[in-house]
C-alpha cells in the first residue's frame, strides 16, 4: 500500500498551511509570475490561471495520492491572503525522507513567512508523519532561500555542481537558461532542538502551533 500525506491544516502564530483551493487561483497566478520566482524555478513563464487551475486541480492532488510530495498553501491567519507555497517532493517512505521547497509571494517578502512556513512543516512532519530526513536545495546565489534554510536549523551538506538551472532576463525582455550550483541542505529531527526558542529570543515568531 502506497504511503501517502493526509489533507491536513497546519496553524501557527501568523499562518495557516492548508491545501491548495481554486480560489488561490488569481494569487497564485499574480506570484508565480513574479521575477525572483522566474529566476530561480522552472514554473513556466509566463504562468497562466489556466496553469494555476491545473496546477491546484490535477497536478497536487496526483502528487499527493501517489504518496510523492504535498502542495501546500501559506495564507495570512488574520486576512487569509496568500502568503506563499511549500512543496514536498521526492519523498522516499522506506527511507523516511522528503525535498522541502517555498515561494513566497513579493508583497510577503522580508516578514520571515517563508521561514515560518518551512519550520512548522518540519515539525509536522518530524512529529507526526515520523520523517527522519528534510532536504532542500538552494541555488548557489539564491541567498534569501539560503537564509531561510539556515534559520530553520539546516545544515550545509555540500554542493552539487552545475546542478541547477536559473533564469536570468535579457535586454530583449526574454528569459535566458544560465547553469549554476545546487547547495544542499539537510535538516532531521534533533536540528531543531532549540531552533524555535533562539528566533523567539531573536524576535522572531512562535512556528508551530496546531495541526488537525
Amino acid at each position: 500500500m502506497t504511503n501517502t500525506f493526509p489533507e491536513i491544516s497546519i496553524s501557527t502564530e501568523r499562518l495557516v498551511l492548508r491545501r491548495l483551493d481554486e480560489d488561490d487561483v488569481p494569487a497564485l497566478t499574480e506570484m508565480m509570475n513574479d521575477e525572483l520566482v522566474a529566476a530561480w524555478t522552472s514554473v513556466p513563464q509566463p504562468f497562466t490561471e489556466e496553469g494555476a487551475r491545473r496546477w491546484i486541480t490535477e497536478y497536487a492532488p496526483r502528487e499527493r495520492r501517489s504518496g510523492r510530495g504535498l502542495d501546500l498553501a501559506v495564507t495570512e491567519f488574520l486576512t487569509q491572503r496568500l502568503v506563499g507555497v511549500v512543496q514536498l517532493t521526492k519523498t522516499n517512505w522506506h527511507v523516511r525522507a522528503t525535498e522541502l521547497s517555498y515561494i513566497v509571494a513579493p508583497w510577503a517578502r522580508g516578514e520571515g513567512y517563508a521561514s515560518e512556513a518551512a519550520l512548522a512543516t518540519a515539525q509536522w512532519l518530524f512529529r507526526d508523519q515520523r520523517m527522519e530526513r528534510i532536504e532542500l536545495r538552494t541555488a548557489a546565489d539564491n541567498t534569501a532561500s539560503q537564509q531561510v534554510a539556515q534559520k530553520i536549523g539546516c545544515i550545509s551538506e555540500g554542493v552539487l555542481r552545475n546542478a541547477c538551472i536559473a533564469r536570468t532576463r535579457t535586454e530583449d525582455g526574454t528569459l535566458a537558461e544560465v547553469r549554476t550550483d545546487f547547495i544542499v541542505w539537510s535538516l532531521l529531527p534533533e536540528d531543531l532542538e532549540g531552533v524555535t526558542e533562539q528566533l523567539a529570543e531573536a524576535g522572531g515568531f512562535t512556528a508551530f502551533s496546531d495541526w488537525n
